[in-house]
């Protein structure tokens, strides 16, 4: 059985019972009685032994039944859109004339949308004490908010709180759904890119020391439950793990970044800055927020290029424009520190940098420019096995290494046009002349003298 056939399996057996709830409320609550739904009974549908997605989550998130109740009326739109029609149809001829119930109608999708008066319902029906404990499913402490799992729709100014929509992330629809979270398109709403790449640590060329403070970036990443959790050392840290890699450019830093994620499981994602940054008043802190928002608890590595466009400097205060960009900084830098997962920012210099961010950051490291014999073995490393080049002697490489002051980055374009050469000549060896000659069309690039 495929694991969209296990999750599908696992949901229907959890509508159905939401089914019957839905039908016990609305037969108690018009007909006769006003005895409580027996939110027990989910408890068998849990202890089923399943490979499904939802039921692992409930178990890992320990949910009470009425939590497993309001995340399962906020799924059923989404994979059954006639459910809640089908039930309440069966029970009620005019379904609408019942405010009670609550719901809203879209405007594309014409069924029934449920809302945080729905839930109410469901749960404790007219029992005003019931529905004031359940209120709290909706607050901003509870596990959903926290973890932009489900939350209620903003209803128009004068409305009833409960009469928003309940809304499910769509992160967590493809959970229970596809059984895992789906890369998210690079949008104005996700500002970032999804990056890869088929180097390994072997390939990485850095000082040891640089090496040493990566590695206790990773060990963050894989025992972070145990301190945070059974160590209990979340009363004293802050959720998340932030690192600043400064040096000039070429020097390893997103590759570093995304070695760390290739080691530890993790998807890396380069934020766009300009997709971010917004002239507009406002519209930047937005932008951010989605981002850590649609970022949060997915467990994701966001790495910021080139950060010193949004996490710069803050500056004396000449007139509004400058007040504004300092208040701009305050809120990333809290934005920074509520985040639960690991933030990357990038720089090619270390001072231009608020002090206010570097104080916050567990790790703070320089990727240096590669000396003679780093650069040797970058050399070495760069040129493709399965070409069955000849390349120069070690000593050649070393006297160019030694020679030629050039980045990692720099390296590996010089590499790119020896190549092409080679192909474009059918040549069966690469001579220290071409790379000599590759080296100066790279210098001329960066405006350097070879």
């Amino acid at each position: 059985m495929t694991s969209s056939e296990t999750n599908a399996l696992a949901i229907q057996q959890y509508l159905n019972f939401l089914g019957a709830m839905l039908r016990q409320r609305l037969e108690e609550s018009f007909d006769s009685g006003n005895a409580p739904p027996r939110l027990s009974e989910v408890r068998k549908i849990v202890s089923v032994k399943d490979d499904s997605e939802f039921t692992s989550f409930i178990l890992a998130q320990q949910l009470s039944p009425e939590e497993i109740v309001v995340l399962l009326l906020a799924l059923a739109p989404h994979v059954q859109p006639e459910f809640l029609d089908t039930v309440i149809g069966q029970n009620l001829s005019q379904s609408g004339e019942f405010p009670q119930i609550g719901g809203v109608r879209g405007k594309q999708f014409r069924g029934f949308l449920p809302t945080g008066e729905t839930a109410l319902f469901i749960l404790a029906g007219s029992n005003l004490h019931k529905r004031f404990d359940y209120l709290g499913l909706f607050g901003s402490e509870h596990l959903f908010a926290r973890k932009n799992i489900i939350w209620l729709e903003k209803p128009e100014p004068g409305e009833p709180p409960m009469s928003g929509r309940l809304l499910m992330a769509p992160d967590y629809l493809e959970l229970f759904v596809h059984g895992k979270f789906l890369k998210p398109q690079m949008s104005m709403d996700f500002p970032a890119e999804h990056i890869t790449t088929e180097l390994t640590e072997v390939e990485l060329v850095l000082p040891k020391s640089t090496f040493d403070q990566l590695t206790e970036i990773g060990n963050w990443l894989r025992y972070r439950e145990v301190m945070m959790q059974e160590w209990e050392m979340k009363r004293w840290l802050k959720p998340g793990y932030r690192a600043l890699f400064h040096g000039l450019p070429g020097t390893g830093k997103t590759l570093a970044a995304l070695i760390i994620g290739q080691k530890t499981g993790r998807e890396v994602f380069r934020i766009d800055l300009s997709m971010v940054v917004s002239k507009f008043i406002g519209e930047t802190e937005k932008n951010l927020s989605r981002l850590f928002e649609r970022s949060g608890s997915k467990e994701w590595i966001l790495f910021f290029d080139e950060a010193d466009a949004l996490f710069g400097k803050r500056t004396n205060v000449r007139d509004a424009h400058d007040k504004y960009a300092n208040q701009e900084v305050a809120y990333l830098l809290q934005r920074l520190e509520a985040h639960d997962g690991l933030v990357i920012l990038a720089s090619n210099f270390r001072v231009n940098l608020d002090e206010a961010f570097i104080r916050r950051f567990q790790s703070v490291i320089y990727f240096p420019f590669p000396q003679p014999e780093e650069r040797f073995m970058i050399w070495k490393k760069a040129f493709p096995e399965k070409a069955n080049l000849l390349l120069p002697g070690d000593d050649e490489l070393m006297e160019i290494a030694k020679r030629y002051e050039i980045s990692g980055a720099g390296i590996v374009n010089v590499v790119q046009f020896c190549c092409l050469d080679a192909l474009a000549t059918s040549a069966q060896r690469i001579t220290p002349e071409q790379i000599k000659t590759g080296i100066a069309r790279e210098f001329q690039k960066e405006g350097k003298v070879s």
